[in-house]
């Protein structure tokens, strides 16, 4: 709901539970005003009224009060904002007007030929927000840094800091600190997402998992980024965050050119961390992840199976036994395209190989249709391998700088997707792949970071930096429109593309290379503060788990802690006792009857991987699941009970396992065991109202 004052200076956005208010001054200062509970437009108003205190020569009455700061005039907190031109450098910009497009409110200011967009739409109670700049003048304006949004904190004293860090196999770290005078900024300057930091923050005062203030912030870009949590010498805290690293330059917008930021999304939530988490998970499976009412397939991948070592009759075996398990989903890995019999060659040249593939992949995409499953492949467009027909004949489509070695890592370099060309032969590729069988999913892999982000030749060669991720959405964007059938899976070495902007272009992300079910749990912990399980994907892998740490696991704790997202299948089937076969087509046939509460419903984190015992819950309607898993236990220690959360008081439920009746908020004793050498277990706990 949008509720604008008689003056159309006061602006009021309000959600189920809260709102957002900004006040334009007349001397077209634009205030922040309110983000918070929700209130209504005479309560905006009465905020309005109060003067900005009197600043100083040393302090600015602005600073931590401005909607959106930009560079120049009485500011000296960072700015959102900064402008070059030949001849000076800042903006000084005065309101234009603004208007509504359904539920957007626009926000348009003019600096002599740049106008200027705050853009602003309540998704639920989350705020959407992000800036559009025009050029409209005669001559080029530099952007140095065009954020997308600014968040400002309410006055409060001791802010705590919750972010997400990591590294490769170790992705989606939670960790939180105490908020402190300065400057915490995170990002990635490596031209996509990054292992190292998911672009979200909350702070909060002394919020619990279910109860207490939280304030989060995610932005919605699959390239370099920052965000910047300031608190100002005033003890304001305010949130700067958009595409970008630096300040060196972002775009040079010729007259008639404009920027589009990516939208920065924040929401206030008064349910603790469970429920912060539980609005993020509905707002994205309601307005950003396509199809996101349908249920994601249990998938088999190949790759550890086999590696490069492929053959269409191999698969087909594989196949078989995917099938006999449950398998909804079979994806051949990498490996099944030009000279790819290792990471040294064939990238870039995206048709089968045919000595393995003689016919290419339609007879085997056939044969695994027969079986009563999809078919997937994986794919890695935005790089090349040296040894590669594509770099015979282009070795000027990739990232370089002249003079300068051209650094490889996993034997491979990054095309340079700004170029349109290289934008249209990637077209035309995957279009071609995608038309010559019928493929059902594609696994789009990116393997390594920039390194010589360079352009020789071009007027402005920094910005690939932004236009190479502009390609990869309208790339993106044009092989869904063109094959709607076709579910997309963003996969970066594991997590090192997940954020909001991908997210809206793919159907599910590979959340981590490392399939150990229990160093998931920590990650999967961290994600879920953000992602829904919808979008998680987690493969039950062999045990000992080689490709990591050799640890030994059940093949009932490797599925339970899988089946706290999508399910996958990654291990070498050829090798599975039909025993273990038996027992994953149990597992397997469970996961489908709670997929629509793991996949749908609402969560709750019951008990954090930290401890002993590990549980989440997931709540749809009038059943509630609990996957709950024993990470360790000393001689003799008995094991904590289970609340359950999410249910009717009132009612009563019925254990689908043991068939007792428990009333209202459930405690459970879980029954797991571990023996003397302290096997891991796991158990799944199903409830029903009645």
């Amino acid at each position: 709901m949008l509720e604008i004052a008689e003056n159309g200076r006061t602006w009021v956005l309000s959600g189920p539970t809260s709102s957002y208010a900004v006040h334009l001054t007349e001397h077209d200062e634009l205030l922040h005003l309110h983000w918070g509970p929700a209130i209504g437009l005479a309560d905006a108003e009465e905020l309005a009224a109060r003067p900005l205190p009197s600043g100083s020569s040393f302090e600015s009455p602005l600073d931590g009060r401005e909607e959106y700061p930009v560079e120049g005039g009485p500011r000296f907190a960072r700015p959102a904002l900064s402008v070059r031109t030949s001849e000076r450098r800042g903006t000084e910009w005065s309101f234009e007007r603004y208007d509504t497009e359904g539920d957007e409110l626009r926000l348009r200011f003019r600096d002599g030929g740049l106008a200027i967009t705050l853009h602003y739409r309540t998704r639920g109670d989350v705020v959407e927000r992000w800036t559009s700049l025009d050029n409209d003048g005669d001559e080029p304006l530099e952007l140095l840094r065009a954020d997308s949004a600014v968040w400002t904190l309410p006055e409060r004293e001791g802010w705590r800091l919750s972010q997400l860090h990591g590294r490769w196999a170790a992705e989606s770290r939670l960790v939180r600190s105490e908020l402190t005078y300065g400057e915490k900024v995170i990002g990635s300057r490596r031209g996509h997402t990054g292992h190292q930091h998911l672009p979200w923050v909350a702070l909060d005062i002394d919020a619990t998992e279910e109860r207490g203030e939280v304030y989060g912030c995610a932005l919605g870009w699959s390239g370099s980024w920052r965000l910047a949590v300031a608190q100002l010498p005033d003890a304001r805290v305010q949130i700067t965050g958009g595409a970008g690293y630096d300040d060196s330059g972002l775009l040079l917008l010729e007259a008639g050119e404009s920027f589009t930021t990516p939208v920065f999304a924040g929401l206030w939530s008064d349910g603790g961390y469970g429920g912060a988490s539980r609005t993020w998970h509905t707002y994205q499976r309601t307005y950003v992840i396509p199809d996101a009412d349908r249920d994601r397939p249990v998938l088999y991948n190949s790759w550890e199976a086999t590696q490069f070592d492929i053959s269409e009759e191999q698969q087909e075996v594989l196949a078989q036994r995917a099938a006999a398990v449950g398998v909804e989903l079979f994806v051949v890995d990498d490996g099944w395209f030009g000279a790819r019999t290792s990471d040294r060659a064939g990238l870039g040249d995206w048709t089968p190989n045919p000595d393995r593939f003689p016919a290419g992949l339609k007879p085997l995409a056939d044969r695994v249709h027969a079986l009563g499953m999809q078919f997937g492949i994986w794919v890695e467009p935005e790089m090349i391998n040296p040894d590669s027909d594509l770099y015979r004949a282009h070795p000027d489509w990739v990232q370089f700088q002249p003079g300068r070695k051209r650094t490889e890592f996993r034997n491979q370099l990054v095309l340079n997707l700004a170029r349109e060309d290289v934008q249209e032969y990637l077209w035309e590729q995957l279009d071609g792949l995608l038309s010559s069988a019928p493929i059902d999913y594609v696994k789009w892999d990116f393997n390594r970071c920039f390194t010589d982000a360079g352009w020789p030749g071009d007027a402005y060669p920094q910005r690939l930096w932004v236009d190479h991720v502009r390609a990869l959405y309208a790339l993106l964007d044009r092989l869904r429109e063109a094959h709607p059938g076709v579910a997309f899976e963003s996969c970066s070495g594991g997590g090192g593309r997940i954020d909001l902007g991908i997210m809206s272009r793919t159907d599910q992300v590979w959340t981590s290379d490392n399939t150990d079910p229990l160093d998931r749990l920590a990650i999967q912990h961290g994600f879920s503060q953000i992602h829904p399980a919808r979008v998680m994907a987690a493969w039950v892998t062999d045990s000992p788990n080689t490709q990591l740490n050799d640890r030994v696991s059940s093949l009932r704790f490797r599925f339970v802690s899988s089946m706290a997202g999508v399910l996958g299948v990654g291990g070498d089937l050829s090798e599975w006792t039909q025993e273990d076969l038996a027992e994953a087509r149990r597992w397997v046939d469970l996961y489908k009857e709670i997929r629509p509460l793991v996949q749908h419903g609402d969560l709750h984190r019951l008990r954090p991987p930290s401890g002993g015992l590990s549980a989440v819950q997931y709540v749809r309607g009038e059943e509630t699941v609990v996957l709950a898993l024993l990470q360790a236990q000393h001689y003799g220690e008995p094991l904590p009970a289970l609340r359950l959360r999410g249910l009717d008081p009132t009612a009563s439920y019925e254990c689908l396992e043991t068939g007792e009746v428990h009333r209202g908020a459930v405690l459970l004793h879980h029954g797991l065991r571990t023996g003397l050498r302290g096997d891991l277990d796991a158990t799944v706990i199903r409830l029903r109202r009645i």
